[in-house]
């Protein structure tokens, strides 16, 4: 039986893994903010499962969980997904957008590190194990009023390639997950189209059966894959032209979770 984490697991793309994880058969440690939500999705669930009510932003709770999860678990936990993540559009030019800047940044990346810091001992220990980081095709490029979300998802690519350098020959994979469009409340709020929109339960399919295949990296789903690599490719005069008047994500006071 594979032991799996997952922060973020309230809502969103985080729900949705626990729920083909645990039809797959595995026990889950689900954490996130709303107890309710947590409460609801695990009665849903068959198996027994960890419930976490945890802000990934408070490093020692969560450091608390996933040694509760470790004990719980044997010590052993197959794969850490660290899929909390929070988005809104911010200006540089705003002051008041530091604060929401501040939190993008804290929730998306710095809470990843949290997440994964406490299992890298166990998994290097029993020699296997799989960390697993939710970044987005957002992160390839910058977009026009996303530099905070933008930023965080860069800074997720690179970060786990980084890590992925770090554990290699230690029985630890790391593999980055970038998302394109997927239906969740999150991008409910979106203005704009979303090309190659998906729902959840799809996006978390080909995410556990990449997992599974030992990819370092995958953008979901695969024709997104092709935009991001010709998004890589374009000069920057010509990106420039193409983006600087794309949509815009709304503005939004708290940020917005996924």
């Amino acid at each position: 039986m594979q032991s799996v984490f997952i922060t973020g697991a309230s809502s969103g793309l985080g729900r949705a893994l626990a729920s083909e994880y645990a039809a797959q058969g595995a026990r889950l440690g689900l954490l996130g903010r709303r107890q309710d939500q947590l409460q609801e999705l695990a009665a849903t669930l068959p198996g027994q499962h960890r419930i976490y009510v945890v802000d990934v932003r408070d490093r020692q709770a969560l450091h608390e969980a996933a040694a509760d999860f470790l004990a719980f678990c044997g010590q052993k936990v197959d794969v850490v997904v660290a899929s909390a993540g929070i988005s809104a559009g911010t200006l540089t030019e705003e002051a008041e957008d530091f604060a929401v800047f501040k939190a993008i940044v804290d929730t998306n990346l710095l809470a990843m590190v949290s997440t994964f810091e406490p299992f890298v001992p166990a998994m290097k220990a029993n020699g296997g194990g799989a960390l697993v980081g939710i970044a987005s095709v957002a992160g390839i490029r910058g977009l026009p009023g996303a530099g905070a979300y933008s930023c965080s998802k860069a800074a997720v690519i690179a970060y786990c390639e980084s890590l992925r350098l770090e554990l290699a020959g230690q029985g630890v994979r790391v593999v980055t997950i970038a998302p394109g469009y997927v239906r969740t409340a999150m991008t409910a709020h979106n203005p704009y189209s979303m090309p190659f929109l998906m729902p959840a339960d799809a996006f978390a399919r080909r995410a556990v059966k990449a997992i599974a295949q030992g990819v370092s990296y995958r953008v979901i789903p695969w024709p997104m894959g092709i935009v991001a690599r010709l998004m890589r490719l374009l000069p920057n005069w010509l990106y420039d032209r193409l983006a600087r008047n794309a949509p815009r994500k709304p503005r939004q006071g708290a940020g917005r979770r996924c």
